[in-house]
């Protein structure tokens, strides 16, 4: 399953709770794809499934250093950098953003037929 070699990711039904009842996708749909599309080194594919998806990559082992960090020095760096409201407050706007530009394209690219397709009200 993880050797996307037959290229199965594009093809199969997501499992998202939300796109399977409403046929709209949700604000984190595509993610996963993301992820796998950036590390099989596609980063413009990875970038088209959902903006984020490097950006989580990235966020892991960031926080995997610092972690690391924080345990040989004895020293609280998470909290400090990881926990801002303005941080918090600016992601909640960009990805709300983000989510009404993507469903305004998803809408403006599909019909009604393809979109109740993906849902389960076939």
């Amino acid at each position: 399953m993880l050797n996307n070699g037959d290229n199965h990711l594009k093809d199969d039904q997501s499992l998202c709770p939300i796109k399977v009842v409403t046929g709209f996708p949700c604000p984190s749909c595509g993610i996963t794809k993301s992820i796998v599309s950036f590390y099989e080194g596609n980063i413009a594919e990875s970038i088209a499934y959902h903006i984020l998806g490097p950006v989580v990559v990235f966020f892991c082992l960031f926080t995997i250093v610092l972690l690391a960090v924080e345990i040989k020095t004895r020293k609280d760096y998470f909290n400090q950098y990881l926990y801002h409201r303005k941080t918090a407050y600016g992601l909640a706007i960009f990805l709300g953003v983000y989510h009404a530009i993507r469903l305004f394209l998803f809408v403006q690219q599909h019909s009604f037929q393809e979109i109740l397709k993906e849902s389960i009200w076939k």
